[in-house]
């Protein structure tokens, strides 16, 4: 809901509007209509998880450890959900796990996209089955308005493009992904009164 506010949806409307928002720990999927959500999905992947996938992917294929913030280097330089125009590579310096001295390699973008492939795939099949649980009228909303992408995970090349074949709906990344969360919880503290509605129905839900 902070998501959907911070990219400036109007939440009261009687439409139905989808909001991805793919974090570090999680990926939350919330289907917003009349200031409540209607439909809710939660799953364990996000920005953390792509990272052990490469990490996991270098141990498997070149015997090579690596460290979580080479893997976060990685997937931001040349992770990618589906095909780029044009295919970039990069060097990645680890420790070879076989003698245990330092080692380069240089690593594709499709190897990195491969990697990422299942985290990609669970969301990907989320988002189905959050649509799939959506009242109808409010999946035609939906069709019609398309889904919108925030968290730091939106900024994954061609994720985009990845959900808009998966899903055949249109697929909007929010302007700086990042901080919709923030922004939106910002707009809550700053108008506590217009977004009453909101604070109310989510405190029932505690």
């Amino acid at each position: 809901m902070a998501s959907a506010i911070g990219v400036g949806l109007d939440i009261d409307e009687a439409v139905g509007n989808m909001v991805v928002d793919i974090g570090g720990g999680t990926s939350e999927i919330a289907v917003i209509s009349l200031s409540g959500i209607v439909n809710h999905t939660s799953i364990r992947i996000g920005g953390d998880e792509m990272n052990q996938a490469i990490i996991q992917y270098f141990k498997k294929n070149y015997n090579l450890l690596i460290g979580e913030k080479t893997a976060e280097m990685i997937k931001c330089g040349i992770g990618s959900a589906a095909p780029l125009e044009e295919e970039v590579s990069q060097e990645v310096k680890g420790r070879d796990l076989i003698n245990g001295i330092p080692k380069t390699i240089q690593i594709s973008s499709e190897e990195i996209r491969e990697a990422l492939d299942d985290s990609i795939q669970t969301i990907v099949e989320a988002v189905k089955l959050s649509l799939e649980r959506t009242p109808p009228e409010l999946a035609s909303d939906i069709l019609d308005r398309g889904i919108i992408l925030t968290g730091g995970g939106a900024l994954l090349r061609n994720l985009d493009i990845r959900l808009r074949e998966d899903t055949s709906m249109a697929i909007h990344v929010a302007d700086d992904p990042l901080t919709c969360v923030a922004r939106g919880c910002g707009k809550i503290l700053d108008e506590p009164e217009h977004y009453e509605k909101v604070i109310l129905k989510h405190r029932r839900n505690f």
